[in-house]
């Protein structure tokens, strides 16, 4: 099982949840600097929960006795121009994830992979929330032009709910932060 191609690209999909929860952490910061608060804490929040991402694949190899390797991250962006360049990578940033994910849960099942393939329907699901979120935030950005007061509110309203965690989460190695 250790050399399947499932888990090469799970392997991969580590270091791509690691390098998006350090891209949304660089967001926050550039959001931060330009003080919106707002925006900058869901970013925060978005970081954390691609690192918890990353961290569940980690436990799924644990628990299946597949070593983990903890890879190095990608390049990430620092400078933006607007706020809707931010949403914009954002968004691109989520619809690669979904292509990863689909490819993966394809891959199990096309091995014969069952637990794989099981692993990677939590994920399907997560990814169709992301990018409907991040498009919908894309949507209000360009509709509130230069009044960012508008997206800050949004944001405020109805992204920072702060639900409880989804009980069919897959577990996270070392605990959910």
């Amino acid at each position: 099982m250790s050399d399947s191609k499932f888990l090469a690209l799970l392997r991969d999909q580590i270091r791509s949840e690691f390098t998006a929860s350090q891209q949304y952490t660089a967001v926050a910061v550039w959001l931060d600097d330009e003080d919106l608060p707002q925006l900058a804490a869901h970013f925060y929040a978005q970081a954390l929960e691609e690192r918890n991402h990353a961290m569940s694949m980690v436990q799924y190899l644990l628990d299946t006795d597949t070593r983990p390797v903890i890879p190095g991250i990608d390049a990430v962006v620092n400078d933006f121009g607007t706020v809707e360049d931010v949403v914009r990578l954002a968004l691109k940033q989520e619809k690669q994830v979904t292509e990863q994910i689909t490819t993966l849960a394809r891959t199990a099942r096309d091995e014969g992979d069952y637990l794989g393939e099981q692993f990677m329907q939590w994920f399907l699901k997560e990814q169709v929330e992301e990018v409907a979120s991040m498009s919908t935030l894309l949507t209000v950005v360009q509709r509130a032009g230069d009044n960012l007061f508008h997206i800050e509110d949004f944001v405020a309203r109805e992204l920072s709910k702060g639900g409880a965690t989804d009980p069919s989460a897959p577990p996270v190695a070392g605990g959910r932060v």
